[in-house]
């Protein structure tokens, strides 16, 4: 019967599962990072010996015997790795000082105070089954059934492996000067040998992990990959570079000073400034933070103002030109002439077709017509980039990613702007023709797909760089579907395919 560290590594080693794998970090996590913060004494590098744990562990997956108790080797990798980040004549300095420490206690320190220090090694004192039964009964609260099944033998095999391993480490701990008995030995253990890890941490070491051991991506996955890594770099250069810096410096130090207290003593005068220093950040952090939220604010109300502005100023022109065209008619005396001005000017609509438009002129007019749709989006086009996202026809997955939307609609909305403005010419005009139900094909894709959309409206916006030469007039065409009682953009290629 295969144990859940085995099918998951099993799944993992043959399909490449990240989901097998990220389960077993989850599962291990807080073993390996314990036991990697009781060797280096810093949150920051337990965290980095418990990513190089797993990575070493995606990376040799395919390499385990099939026997491997994966928590046993989890644990020795993650000791020797935290061996090696503090080097040895400091681990010397480390045990004499504690030694020190520990005889001038006595009874007024607590049980774990004392084997804290010597836990790691005293497990490395101890055989490989040993140190497994241990490890799975106490360390991972396994059953004495799971134990057995884990070690290969029964339920009471594995409780007299478990009670002559315990026997031994308590031998150790006697030889060392700290005396207990096997009950509390077994009672401290079990509550402070596993602390819980970071939260977060389990999530970053799976996601790094995998991609060390991943040799074949998509160039899309890829890139996804890039940006999360660098975003990781950035959050933690500026999060931890100076206390990292701080722990380097002292490590250096400490392999020079004549005792560990003096140079605790050292780490600790040269945190204080630099706490300091953090703090002092974080409040020019935040202060920048809500200038630029203000700032936001006041162009955000700015545009606003400028959109009324120009839709005033819109309505002025038409009201002066209106005014203009019925002085005309009194002029000449004709009332019938003015009657049938005056009716038409009360039948105009807010939208017309193959009606020249100003850029200026363009207005937010809703989008339940497929008329009022088209200029709408040629109005956030200019104004409002931002909207183009509601405005369009997106699947699904992008459609609820917030970063996707705006991407798409600010890029979209540069190429309406630079396609409006290269067909309109000196007449600084362009018509808005049709509304027409078409079929419409998409260009072939690099899939070699072609997307056919069915009953939707061909709108084609038309610039006349010379007024009086129609023949070279330049196009640029603009589809719209009707979804969920609204009009929407529909980019071929991008946008589902609809009927």
């Amino acid at each position: 019967m295969k144990t859940d560290d085995e099918e998951s590594l099993r799944q993992y080693v043959l399909q490449k599962s990240e989901e097998a794998f990220a389960s077993l970090v989850h599962r291990h996590v807080n073993l390996v990072y314990s036991v990697a913060l009781r060797q280096v004494r810093s949150p920051q590098l337990a965290e980095e010996v418990t990513q190089s744990v797993f990575t070493d562990l995606a990376r040799n997956a395919d390499k385990l015997k099939p026997d491997t108790v994966l928590t046993a080797w989890l644990y020795r990798v993650a000791y020797r790795t935290a061996i090696d980040v503090v080097r040895r004549e400091s681990r010397r300095q480390d045990r004499e000082q504690k030694a020190l420490e520990m005889a001038a206690m006595n009874s007024g320190t607590s049980d774990w105070a004392l084997i804290e220090p010597l836990l790691d090694e005293g497990m490395e004192t101890l055989d490989e089954t040993d140190r497994s039964a241990i490890l799975l009964r106490y360390f991972q609260n396994k059953s004495l059934r799971e134990v057995g099944e884990t070690l290969g033998t029964n339920e009471d095999a594995a409780q007299k492996r478990v009670g002559r391993a315990v026997e031994r480490l308590r031998e150790f701990f006697t030889k060392r000067g700290v005396t207990i008995g096997v009950g509390g030995l077994v009672a401290v253990i079990s509550a402070h040998a596993v602390q819980a890890a970071p939260a977060g941490l389990a999530a970053a070491i799976s996601f790094a992990a995998v991609i060390t051991g991943t040799t074949v991506a998509t160039a899309t996955t890829t890139a996804t990959i890039t940006k999360a890594i660098a975003m990781t770099a950035i959050q933690k250069t500026l999060i931890t570079a100076t206390i990292v810096a701080a722990v380097g410096t002292g490590i250096y130090e400490a392999r020079q000073a004549s005792t560990f207290r003096n140079e605790v003593e050292s780490l600790k005068q040269r945190q204080a400034p630099l706490a300091a220093q953090v703090e002092q950040l974080a409040r020019e952090r935040d202060d920048a933070t809500r200038q630029v939220a203000a700032l936001r604010d006041d162009n955000e109300r700015l545009t606003h103002d400028t959109t009324e502005l120009l839709k005033l100023r819109s309505e002025i022109s038409r009201l002066r030109s209106d005014s203009q065209t019925l002085a005309q008619l009194k002029m000449t005396g004709s009332t019938n002439a003015i009657n049938n001005s005056e009716n038409a000017l009360r039948s105009v609509k807010p939208w017309q077709l193959r009606e020249p438009r100003r850029v200026n002129e363009f207005e937010n007019v809703g989008r339940e017509t497929p008329e009022a749709a088209a200029e709408t989006v040629l109005w956030a086009a200019y104004y409002r980039p931002r909207d183009i996202a509601d405005m369009v026809l997106l699947p699904p997955d992008l459609a609820k990613d917030e970063y996707s939307r705006t991407t798409i609609a600010e890029q979209l909305a540069k190429e309406i702007v630079r396609g409006t403005e290269a067909i309109q010419g000196e007449s600084k005009q362009v018509w808005l023709d049709g509304g027409n139900k078409t079929t419409f094909n998409s260009p072939q894709q690099p899939d070699g797909k072609t997307y056919q959309y069915n009953n939707v409206l061909l709108f084609r916006l038309t610039g006349r760089p010379d007024v009086n030469d129609p023949g070279k007039d330049h196009f640029n065409d603009m589809v719209f579907a009707k979804i969920d009682g609204m009009w929407k953009l529909v980019i071929p290629g991008l946008s589902p395919e609809i009927e």
